[in-house]
């Protein structure tokens, strides 16, 4: 009898040889979930944090991994260790295999933005695809995470540096690699988790922030309209922090009114949080 032959990367092979590959559900569904983090100074940023929502996200999508929690940690850390870095972007990840699941982490020297980037800010795009608010996919760090991803490369393409969604619902949702805030009047808005917003850990960190420093926040719906008389926007992601934007297309600038930007504000209080810990 006759091998089965398949074709991969250039080559015929028997299938044998791309079994472990090629039958993955991960591989073939997009049947999985990742992590990213930061090394600051070797410490994990929020790493608790991170491994709980994966542990909830796990969950939901049927994935049941043989590691515990303090075998994740120490992976992690040794990641870190083994490849000799103090600062460090961590991404963890988490599929499922033909028979249970596999797990990755990858360790390489973080970027950081300059730092006048962090006083100009970002430009963005609106995006014409929108986010499925109705599915729970969007509320956890799927590896489908393609629309997201073909949203943001059309943004660059275009000369932006990211891209703001909106949900079916045509309400604001978050941007493609980040939550969304929004300042009017000194006060903080940011669309809910309902609304198709990731729960995002840095997203987390301004809610305990803003607590610290007495402004108010408010979860809920906001319209394009909401975006165009905003003070000011900023974006949140636990590689980059809290990034301001520059501009959103043609339609919006920050008013300069204010004598302190209150996003320079959460930039400051973020960097010493990094500093001191969380």
């Amino acid at each position: 009898m006759l091998k089965e032959i398949v074709f991969l990367n250039g080559k015929f092979i028997p299938i044998e040889e791309a079994k472990a590959f090629l039958f993955q559900p991960g591989f073939l569904y997009g049947w999985g979930l990742f992590e990213t983090m930061r090394s600051c100074e070797g410490k994990i940023v929020y790493l608790n944090q991170h491994l709980k929502r994966l542990q909830g996200s796990s969950r939901l999508i049927k994935i049941k991994t043989p590691y515990s929690t303090a075998k994740i940690k120490t992976a992690i850390h040794k990641t870190v260790e083994i490849n000799d870095l103090k600062d460090a972007k961590v991404r963890l990840n988490l599929w499922k295999a033909q028979h249970g699941c596999e797990i990755s982490i990858t360790a390489e020297k973080y970027q950081p933005y300059p730092l006048g980037k962090y006083k100009k800010g970002f430009s963005c795009q609106i995006s014409q695809t929108k986010c499925n608010e109705g599915s729970f996919l969007s509320g956890i760090k799927s590896q489908n995470y393609l629309v997201y991803q073909l949203a943001y490369i059309q943004a660059k393409e275009k000369g932006f540096e990211e891209v703001i969604m909106l949900n079916n619902r045509k309400v604001l949702a978050q941007a493609s690699h980040s939550n969304i805030f929004l300042v009017k009047a000194q006060d903080l808005f940011t669309p809910s988790l309902e609304c198709g917003a990731l729960a995002g850990i840095t997203r987390k960190a301004v809610f305990d922030l803003a607590k610290k420093v007495k402004i108010k926040i408010q979860e809920g719906e906001f319209s394009l309209q909401d975006l165009y008389h905003a003070d000011e926007i900023f974006l949140t992601n636990s590689l980059m922090g809290i990034m301001p934007v520059a501009s959103v297309e043609e339609y919006w600038s920050p008013n300069k009114a204010n004598k302190e930007m209150l996003t320079q504000v959460f930039i400051k209080e973020y960097a010493r949080l990094l500093k001191h810990g969380d």
